[in-house]
């Protein structure tokens, strides 16, 4: 059996967080698979953030997807300004593993991103992922546009009486605007591409999420 510590299964509060610093962690400029700015944002194009456990396997289902332009690894939802990838798994920062997704909507739509999101892990396990035990490992969607806020509450509602049917319990998914995002260390941008033996601990739960092209 796995067991989680107090510290690992309970978010720190603001006054207890690490209090980090002011300059950002050294990362990658380039995307090592699509070699596109992993920082810009084209004109035309938007931006998505899930977490979904370890964001070494999250980030692989979302650069191939086609219209999707650049993908990065990184740090949100929690306390600590600019925390280090120790930081964050200390549990003192309140930080999730996000990936952050810039995506041109005249080629794939958000919903189609929401459906990866929803199938590609399990979304109802609270403060953890599999074996991947601790409260950056959360599930979470981090709208950056009140259209993506209405939609990822709508998805979730519409797939909650699929994973019930299925035997699962109540979504723990956290949905809210999209807090500041923290570009994780270089050596983790697209992980699995440059360790292709590397651990992936990401596994969804095999139900069909009712939106998208293959609704």
């Amino acid at each position: 059996m796995f067991f989680m510590s107090r510290a690992e299964s309970e978010m720190v509060t603001p006054e207890n967080a690490l209090k980090g610093r002011d300059q950002a962690i050294p990362t990658e400029k380039m995307h090592f698979v699509l070699d596109t700015p992993i920082h810009d944002v084209p004109a035309g194009h938007a931006v998505a953030i899930f977490g979904m456990g370890c964001f070494w396997g999250v980030e692989r289902m979302f650069w191939k997807l086609d219209g999707v332009t650049t993908t990065a690894v990184g740090y949100a939802g929690g306390y600590t300004p600019n925390p280090t990838y120790e930081e964050v798994c200390s549990g003192k920062t309140g930080h999730n593993e996000v990936v952050r997704v810039v995506y041109d909507p005249a080629k794939i739509g958000y919903d189609d991103l929401l459906q990866v999101f929803w199938e590609g892990h399990d979304p109802t396990q609270g403060m953890r992922q599999g074996n991947d035990a601790g409260t950056q490992y959360r599930s979470g969607i981090y709208a950056t546009t009140a259209d993506q806020l209405a939609a990822a509450e709508a998805s979730k509602q519409t797939f909650q009486p699929r994973l019930t049917a299925a035997g699962y319990g109540a979504i723990t998914s956290e949905i809210k605007d999209a807090p500041a995002f923290y570009f994780a260390e270089g050596y983790h941008q697209q992980y699995l591409a440059k360790n292709p033996n590397g651990y992936c601990g990401i596994g969804g739960t095999g139900v069909t999420c009712p939106i998208g092209v293959n609704a």
